[in-house]
């Protein structure tokens, strides 16, 4: 039984070491053209191409290769076929560490000091204790709690929105329609980490903006449709919002001469806030295959109805 790679064939020779070593009794391939497509039961991939699934007649367990799974037509996957999203170490401390990133640049102001640097310009700006500093997270998951856990040692005011009830230790935590009014005022600098659905496409527009102190700052890791871009550039036009980091855009890359390209409020980058690390992305699939072979549930096993 064959898990096949169908990815960037470059990392793919790296998942094979690794396989090779670690789990030698699971076949492995990367090229897709080197293998019968009835001997593959397992399928790891990001984005999958339209009508691959259906080549693949004797699949077993598709694996995402990537934290989320938005990315996949929902009604192209067979209805009994597991659908696994990526859950290992490397993604949450990725994130964790471009947000904590993100943050430290928008407290200390490194982002208007590089145009200003361009201008010729030398001009202190005031930065205030990080406990004055209110840093809030529109959702509360794994990702979430990782960047929480590394901002928390420096003090930041923390707090999380989240459709459902959560605990996290040092964070104030809202959940709900009424708790997400309670929730936007307290946030000088706005994380959204949620995951893509019907419910929170869009999210981040003028309304919700506007219940954002004025001069709040945005951080995007989520993904781009998450964002309505005529609403953040009126925001940004307006000072309501100061500045935005986005990891993420709709759609990727931006074509040519799209304004965010050259808004000085606006930083991009080309969606790297978290990626997928070989080393500990292996171990989790070599798990919940063996996993699945034992009749045990997988780690990450996506409920499709939750997705709805």
């Amino acid at each position: 039984m064959t898990l096949l790679y169908h990815a960037d064939a470059e990392r793919g020779a790296e998942w094979a070491a690794l396989f090779a070593e670690r789990a030698p009794e699971i076949a492995f391939e990367y090229r897709p053209d080197a293998i019968a497509p009835e001997a593959v039961r397992f399928l790891a991939v990001w984005h999958p191409q339209v009508g691959m699934l259906q080549r693949y007649s004797n699949l077993e367990v598709l694996f995402s290769l990537g934290a989320g799974v938005d990315q996949f037509d929902l009604g192209d996957i067979p209805h009994g076929l597991p659908l696994v999203r990526m859950v290992e170490p490397g993604i949450a401390q990725g994130m964790a560490e471009y947000v904590s990133l993100s943050v430290m640049l928008l407290h200390r102001h490194f982002l208007d000091y590089v145009g200003e640097q361009r201008a010729e310009i030398w001009r202190l700006k005031r930065f205030h204790p990080t406990s004055r500093l209110r840093v809030g997270f529109l959702g509360a998951g794994v990702l979430a709690q990782a960047a929480i856990a590394m901002l928390r040692p420096f003090g930041f005011a923390l707090s999380a929105w989240s459709r459902s009830e959560k605990a996290i230790e040092g964070v104030t935590c809202y959940q709900g329609e009424d708790g997400l009014n309670a929730f936007l005022p307290q946030c000088d600098i706005l994380v959204c980490l949620f995951p893509l659905t019907p419910e929170t496409r869009s999210m981040l527009n003028g309304a919700l903006f506007s219940k954002l102190p004025k001069g709040a700052a945005l951080i995007n890791c989520g993904r781009g449709q998450h964002l309505v871009q005529d609403d953040l550039i009126d925001a940004l036009a307006t000072g309501q919002l100061s500045r935005a980091i986005l990891d993420v855009t709709d759609p990727e890359p931006l074509g040519p001469g799209h304004p965010f390209w050259s808004h000085e409020k606006i930083f991009l980058t080309p969606h790297t806030a978290s990626v997928t690390q070989p080393d500990t992305a292996v171990d989790a699939v070599i798990d919940n295959i063996r996993r699945h072979r034992a009749g045990k549930t997988m780690v990450g096993l996506v409920d499709r109805n939750s997705l709805y």
